[in-house]
């Protein structure tokens, strides 16, 4: 288990400062979407909590800062499935899921028993054992997503941070990340998602966090962070909300008129 604290956290990058006095704690056995609109600081403040960006405040992880931790220690606690990734080198799924494993393993040794295993199991949750001697760069957007989700379930962390993991994917396949990443919560992890999908961040997530202007405007759970004041007010849009179901339904009708 693992907890990740956010105290007052700063990000600048440049001359613009894009994530602000941002207050949060996240705990294990939960699934929670980083929600909002472009440019508003949800990959930033992911990458905050990975210590990939230098941040102002203090960003803990079982209370120690996650900044002075030593970065082999830091990729044992927190799994990372970062946004937009190409693949470049042609290996097979079966090694690429491996470089999971990196955090674990010393300078120039081998591959053991115990990382051999932990490939397996990461390969059969993200449902890509029959993939395992296909060439990773010949795979279609879909199969590579859950590819590169074994590779973080490889690393076999307590936490999870997933930045836009349904970007450029169809609707079916975003389902499946999603199922993923809610089974991944229900086993016990810690696992945050940066999302645009409002109706998918709803249905699947315990808690969302609505980012705009780099700060939290919202914290709680979907029916109480997803209301048509709020999409006005922060995306600009009119839309219908309904807490009928067991999650709240959105209906997008436009942009809100001035």
């Amino acid at each position: 288990m693992v907890n990740i604290t956010l105290n007052d956290v700063d990000v600048t990058l440049g001359r613009r400062t894009v994530v602000q006095g941002v207050n949060a704690a996240f705990g294990a056995g939960t699934l929670t979407g980083i929600v909002g609109p472009n440019g508003a600081g949800k990959s930033t403040l992911a990458r905050a909590m990975l210590a990939l960006v230098p941040a102002h405040g203090m960003v803990e992880v079982d209370g120690v800062d996650a900044a002075a931790m030593p970065r082999g220690e830091l990729a044992r606690r927190i799994a990372y499935v970062p946004q937009g990734q190409t693949l470049h080198w042609p290996l097979t799924v079966e090694r690429l899921v491996g470089l999971g494993r990196l955090p674990h393993l010393a300078p120039m040794s081998r591959v053991a028993d115990v990382d051999t295993a932990a490939i397996e199991r990461a390969m059969a949750r993200a449902d890509v054992l029959e993939l395992r001697d296909r060439i990773a760069t010949e795979l279609s957007g879909g199969e590579r997503a859950r590819v590169l989700f074994a590779r973080a379930l490889a690393v076999e962390a307590p936490a999870l941070i997933a930045d836009e993991p349904l970007a450029s994917l169809d609707p079916g396949h975003q389902i499946d990340v999603m199922d993923m990443l809610r089974a991944e919560a229900a086993g016990g992890a810690l696992v945050i998602a940066v999302l645009h999908d409002l109706t998918l961040a709803a249905r699947y997530c315990d808690r969302l966090l609505l980012i705009d202007g780099g700060r939290i405007v919202a914290d709680g759970t979907p029916a109480e962070v997803l209301t048509a004041e709020r999409l006005r007010a922060v995306y600009g849009i009119d839309a219908r909300i309904e807490t009928s179901g067991e999650w709240p339904t959105i209906t997008l009708f436009g942009r809100a008129s001035a």
